[in-house]
């Protein structure tokens, strides 16, 4: 049954103030348009971006229950069904921006390409850390040193700088979980195409309440 962003059901809801299901589902689905409506857009995001020393790109994939075609949603690295959602934090690890959501298949970079992230950051100038899923992301995007076939070990110099790469993108955890804190999206049980919908409008309230958004 699907759920508001409080965790309740909408059959929760119902009894709860005695209406109907359907009156329950239609007033959600209206708050969340409303939220919606208010959210910040790319610009805005990049502009808040703009004034920070760094940030901290991370995806992360949101479980989802209810998909039509079961590939497109399945993430190969999860091995679950999933949304992918690119998290921005500042460097204090607190939640900027949370992007529109792409099938649980979706690569990591390739979101972040899509919803046009690092390029906002990096038409802004903004040093950006993530992990070694935007490897080759280009711009002002620092990824940590990865082996590969021409490169099999790190000298000592590449471990130490992939250790302070860590300590500050572990910042960026910290965001993802005041996302996650919302209990609409610890497991999505709604159609897929409403996901970018619910995550927009969980960020309303949630700069509301933390009073944190970068000035």
């Amino acid at each position: 049954m699907p759920t508001c962003a409080g965790g309740d059901t909408h059959t929760r809801l119902a009894v709860g103030f005695d209406i109907s299901c359907s009156t329950a589902w239609r007033y959600v689905r209206e708050a969340a348009d409303l939220l919606v409506a208010l959210a910040d857009d790319l610009r805005t995001a990049g502009e808040r971006a703009a004034r920070l020393a760094c940030a901290i790109l991370d995806g992360t994939l949101v479980p989802i229950d209810r998909v039509t075609n079961q590939k497109p949603c399945c993430s190969g690295t999860h091995r679950r069904h999933g949304v992918n959602v690119q998290v921005l934090a500042d460097p204090a690890g607190r939640l900027v921006r949370a992007s529109p959501a792409l099938p649980g298949s979706v690569h990591d970079l390739t979101a972040a390409r899509t919803h046009g992230l690092l390029d906002a950051l990096t038409a802004h100038d903004v040093t950006t850390f993530a992990d070694k899923a935007c490897q080759g992301a280009g711009g002002t995007a620092r990824t940590p040193f990865k082996r590969h076939a021409a490169r099999p070990r790190l000298s000592r110099g590449q471990k130490a700088v992939n250790r302070a790469h860590a300590r500050i993108r572990a910042l960026g955890e910290r965001a993802v979980s005041l996302l996650k804190g919302w209990k609409a999206l610890v497991k999505l049980r709604c159609c897929p195409r409403r996901a970018t919908a619910i995550v927009a409008a969980v960020l309303v309230p949630h700069h509301i309440e933390t009073r944190r958004q970068p000035r």
